[in-house]
């Protein structure tokens, strides 16, 4: 098993029909100390957006891939988790966040396209379950590399950076603008891939489990995780319940 060996290209064919949500009931469970080589660092609390979570959550399936991930990676490296469960409120203010900044940057675009350049990097705010952003069924994470010490290794890129470098096979095609971190990159997603999740390309942080976006990817006619409501109290979830 070869860790380090390129990321292919995808293989999906054209897009199959949207797959029907048969939630499984999974609880979110909170990440705190679940394991060792696991770090957490959730970014969204520590830039105080409004309802974000001070501690991840994740549906209790995705966290038992996770372990399956750590079986795989070599021992010197770790995980750092930056989101997990996001709640709806702060969905919505990331994507209004992202397009105010795109709309800056590229002053020429119209309202319609600013929209659908934000949707590369950010889902739009749906709880509609074909177009159900990911991240609010605790299906989908933000993580990355980090060493035993709890530092963030080298990727290419900042976590949430917009640009062509974020995505997953850039340094495929650049091997030799940063070849630590394509091998980097190399070695979270075969990890990732192995144990059962699925990348989103425009971004190498991002994977999913269980939700839309990886049935669509597997091409598996049902999702596990539908949308989650969670009732957010002091940067805590309070209570949930399944959308």
């Amino acid at each position: 098993m070869n860790l380090f060996q390129p990321i292919a290209p995808s293989l999906n064919g054209s897009p199959s029909p949207s797959p029907v949500v048969c939630e499984n009931n999974e609880p979110l469970i909170q990440l705190t100390g679940a394991h060792p080589r696991i770090f957490m660092e959730p970014i969204y609390y520590q830039q105080q957006i409004s309802n974000s979570l001070r501690v991840i959550h994740v549906r209790e399936g995705v966290y038992e891939h996770l372990q399956q991930v750590l079986t795989l990676l070599p021992q010197e490296y770790c995980l750092l988790l930056y989101d997990g469960y996001r709640p709806f409120q702060v969905q919505q203010h990331l994507f209004s966040h992202f397009s105010q900044q795109l709309a800056k940057r590229m002053p020429q675009l119209t309202s319609q396209e600013i929209v659908q350049a934000t949707k590369k990097y950010v889902a739009f705010p749906s709880k509609d379950a074909a177009h159900l952003a990911p991240h609010l069924t605790g299906g989908a994470i933000d993580v990355t590399l980090a060493d035993v010490h709890d530092k963030a290794l080298d990727l290419g890129t900042a976590f949430d950076e917009m640009n062509e470098k974020s995505a997953t096979r850039y340094f495929e095609q650049h091997t030799h603008e940063n070849p630590l971190a394509c091998q980097y990159r190399r070695l979270l997603y075969n990890c990732m891939t192995l144990a059962g999740f699925t990348n989103y390309a425009e971004e190498w942080w991002h994977y999913d489990y269980g939700n839309v976006a990886w049935a669509r990817r597997v091409q598996a006619q049902a999702a596990h995780y539908g949308a989650v409501h969670a009732t957010i109290q002091n940067h805590h979830v309070k209570e949930f319940r399944f959308l």
